[in-house]
């Protein structure tokens, strides 16, 4: 198979729908990667009242997507640079989002503890976590299998009082996805 682009792999809008993305929603995605595949089509499903936050650790990526969104008029996507593997790094305020979004980057986390601390100080209680992870087959693009996680053992890294399972689906061909919500459970 010849994949054209990202859309193939996943379907963002399919996605953001499938995990109940609604209008005036605070979103961010966590790793959002230069192409903001997420980003964008969350700032156009959230509206004019809604806010989209793409958080990376490369400052290239975000000026790309600061670029792309002043050249669409993207007037509700906010660059914000940060490690998200650190508690308290990323400039957004406490229990703030409804949607927090973690798409390819649980296999990277260095700091999987300090990660999951971090996306539910992010995310209000009751509120939706979604991880999406590559399935450890081959694929045209992604990562070596050898570094892709299993959803039982991204399930098992992701076990905390904090956020709590709630349901898994297919998210496109290679990927997985896991919705967690956001207990109310104190963030120490």
């Amino acid at each position: 198979m010849k994949v054209q682009s990202g859309t193939e792999l996943i379907n963002p809008f399919k996605l953001l729908e499938r995990v109940g993305i609604r209008q005036g929603q605070r979103v961010a995605d966590l790793g959002c990667g230069a192409l903001g595949h997420f980003v964008f089509p969350a700032a156009q499903l959230v509206g004019a009242n809604g806010s989209v936050f793409a958080v990376d650790i490369q400052r290239s990526v975000l000026e790309q997507i600061e670029k792309r969104a002043k050249d669409g008029q993207y007037f509700n996507v906010f660059p914000v640079w940060s490690d998200i593997d650190v508690y308290r790094a990323t400039r957004i305020e406490d229990a703030s989002l409804d949607l927090t979004l973690l798409i390819n980057n649980l296999y990277l986390s260095q700091n999987r503890e300090g990660l999951i601390r971090e996306m539910a100080r992010l995310a209000r209680p009751g509120s939706r976590i979604i991880v999406v992870e590559w399935k450890p087959t081959d694929s045209p693009l992604g990562p070596p299998v050898s570094q892709r996680l299993d959803k039982q053992e991204a399930k098992k890294m992701l076990k905390s009082p904090l956020i709590e399972f709630q349901d898994d689906f297919e998210a496109g061909p290679y990927h997985y996805g896991m919705i967690y919500e956001r207990t109310d459970a104190k963030v120490e």
